[in-house]
């Protein structure tokens, strides 16, 4: 990908390994399901950042069958120990590349959205605590609307290349991008608008806008990556990279990964969409480039 280098400012911080577990207000990660999956639903922590939680939480959670399967090593950033300084962000390779991927969204969304209002992104190793409570390697990256914070644990990038198949830096983009998406329906009012309809709907009515809602996140995801330009004005999307991203798509569609668990796919446990719904909503984005295409909530899916 053809990105800029990104300065970080106060909206990029590096907290490190601390606090954390299972306890607190957000709920924790595969351990903590019981209590953490209600809230995360709900809207407290919701994005591809749960594409390795809520992709397959539901079914564990409701489906048959009580085998818990660790989605998320909980391993520390393999690039850790080449830290320039303690807590410094955007001081490793994978660091740097999602402070570009961050630094690019602002400048496309910042273009489509009067007034936009950027985001944090936090990076953190193994655990520590977010607006919505504990943030954890085993959760994936997600998007916290009570402080509109991405949180990453760069370990995930490695994950999703070698237990997921989904390699390459466009993939890797791809998953900022769809927490980025999650801020700007926090942002817009469209996030506050399905938890109050959660709120009103029976458990499998609720994990169907929760599909939407990744769903359209994905769409999100692709507008960016069709409209993101550098500064010498060349898209930012290489050959090739549109298919990356499609692979890191299908890898982590609900049903894909109920199967990679050996367990029957199970559609009203759903929170993230199928393979192929991912695919064709990132897809859509990335073909019009209009988040007016993106309502994936007044039309099939």
């Amino acid at each position: 990908m053809r990105l800029d280098d990104y300065d970080p400012g106060d909206d990029i911080r590096d907290l490190g390994r601390g606090g954390g577990g299972f306890g607190g207000g957000g709920g924790g990660g595969l351990g903590g399901l019981l209590i953490g999956f209600l809230p995360m639903l709900l809207g407290r922590k919701m994005g591809c950042g749960t594409i390795l939680l809520l992709g397959a939480v539901a079914f564990f959670v409701l489906g048959p069958g009580s085998n818990m399967l660790n989605l998320g090593s909980g391993t520390s950033d393999p690039m850790a120990d080449s830290r320039s300084g303690a807590n410094v962000a955007c001081d490793t390779q994978a660091e740097r590349f999602a402070c570009n991927v961050f630094g690019s969204t602002h400048q496309v969304w910042s273009e489509l959205i009067s007034g936009y209002q950027r985001p944090t992104l936090n990076f953190f190793t193994e655990r520590n605590q977010s607006g919505c409570g504990a943030a954890q390697a085993a959760m994936g990256p997600f998007y916290c609307p009570a402080d509109q914070g991405v949180y990453l644990d760069t370990a995930f990038f490695r994950e999703l290349e070698q237990r997921f198949g989904a390699a390459g830096d466009a993939a890797q983009a791809y998953v900022v991008a769809h927490e980025v998406g999650h801020h700007i329906q926090t942002i817009s009012g469209i996030s506050n608008q399905v938890r109050q309809a959660q709120a009103r709907a029976s458990q499998a009515e609720g994990n169907q806008l929760q599909v939407r809602m990744e769903l359209q996140a994905d769409c999100y995801a692709g507008v960016w990556a069709s409209r993101a330009r550098n500064s010498a004005g060349q898209p930012v999307m290489e050959p090739g990279d549109m298919e990356e991203a499609m692979r890191a798509a299908n890898a982590i569609g609900d049903d894909t990964l109920m199967r990679s668990a050996g367990q029957r796919p199970v559609p009203e446990s759903f929170t993230h969409g199928t393979s192929e719904q991912r695919m064709t909503w990132l897809r859509r984005g990335l073909q019009t480039g209009d988040p007016r295409q993106c309502n994936a909530f007044d039309t099939a899916i």
